[in-house]
């Protein structure tokens, strides 16, 4: 009966041994362990969730991507109703062609006048330079008239001509005398019809203001109609990214305001692991990092991925309520801090909210 139970005995030596060696070993492992990564549990996928608005009232007309379906960068997700601004549109464009068309009247009607008035301005000039060169010819003409009444007198006086050939020299030079006066008159005239021509020409700066006047006014219709035509584009949302809606808050029909909220999105090719690590073990990370990420929706595999991105604030300075002392005593507390971890490669497709547990290799 001896035999039995030293038997017995040698068993359960081996046994605790064993089981002593093992505890040893993985005591020593997680020693190891401990010492070269950073594990933590208090971590989950994130990503940059986009809430999409309206940034004009209407009524949603169509949503042709629902919660869950996946959208290229630029597709619409959402309508709003847009036949009123398309309407101001029109009309803001029809009095914009209405400008363009007063505009071509006018530049039409300055062209014509200053045509007239260059046509009467040479018209008048010419007869300004005509009616000196006939008075120049005058005076000469009076001149000599003149001398040849001094020689009649002279030989009147001498009895040498009658009464009638003196009375015809004098009437002559009356007569040119009186020609001359109709040519100053003349000349008068010419010349006030030249300064009328020059008046005309006055009405070009009238036209001009006008033109001006009425370019800055298509100016302004024109940057009211950029304006109503950004309200129309506003009317059909696109997504912003390639996409997955997460979740919408309207359906079709629902009258929606400016700035309220329609639907949630992400982008599935943009999504991170966020882990809120403590500050004891901020010493030891460096980007690039490699770092084991268990999610625990797929607790059989191994996401792998690096440390891009450390913190600079504390997950309490983003609280939306302060932690106020007002009593004087104090706690301390081991504050934490945000990790980006960028997944390389996974296995499968994460969703934001995902818990997951990381190991970053610190060594």
């Amino acid at each position: 009966m001896a035999r039995p139970r030293l038997a017995t005995s040698s068993a359960r030596l081996v046994i605790i041994c064993a089981g002593a060696i093992a505890a040893l070993a993985y005591g020593g492992r997680e020693v190891y362990l401990r010492m070269t990564h950073v594990y933590e549990s208090d971590a989950r996928v994130t990503a940059d969730m986009v809430i999409v608005s309206s940034r004009a009232d209407g009524w949603v007309v169509e949503m042709p991507a629902r919660e869950g379906a996946k959208v290229s960068a630029g597709a619409v997700v959402v309508r709003i109703d847009d036949r009123v601004a398309k309407l101001r549109a029109e009309a803001l464009r029809a009095q914009v062609a209405a400008t363009q068309a007063e505009r071509a009247r006018l530049q039409a009607e300055h062209k014509l006048v200053a045509n007239q008035a260059d046509a009467m301005m040479r018209t008048r000039a010419s007869a300004v330079r005509a009616s000196a060169a006939a008075r120049a010819a005058l005076d000469s003409d009076i001149l000599l008239a003149r001398q040849e009444l001094d020689r009649s007198r002279q030989l009147y006086e001498r009895g040498v001509i009658t009464d009638k050939q003196l009375e015809t020299s004098q009437a002559n030079v009356a007569r040119l005398e009186h020609l001359r006066r109709r040519l100053d008159a003349e000349r008068e005239q010419a010349e006030g019809s030249l300064a009328e021509a020059e008046v005309e020409r006055d009405r070009l700066a009238v036209i001009d203001g006008q033109l001006a006047s009425l370019e800055h006014a298509r100016a302004n219709l024109k940057a009211q109609l950029r304006q109503q035509m950004v309200d129309v584009e506003d009317r059909t949302i696109k997504s912003p990214v390639p996409a997955i809606i997460d979740r919408t808050f309207v359906l079709p029909g629902e009258y929606v305001s400016s700035g309220q909220r329609i639907l949630m999105l992400h982008n599935p090719a943009e999504v991170w692991v966020e882990a809120n690590i403590k500050e004891t073990h901020l010493r030891h990370l460096k980007l690039g990092q490699p770092v084991d990420v268990t999610v625990d929706a797929f607790p059989a595999e191994t996401f792998k991925g690096r440390v891009v991105r450390v913190g600079s604030a504390t997950t309490a300075r983003f609280a939306l309520l302060p932690t106020p002392n007002p009593s004087g005593n104090f706690t301390k507390i081991t504050q934490r801090v945000p990790v980006k971890i960028e997944l390389v490669d996974p296995p499968r497709p994460v969703v934001p909210g995902m818990m997951v547990e990381v190991s970053i290799d610190v060594r």
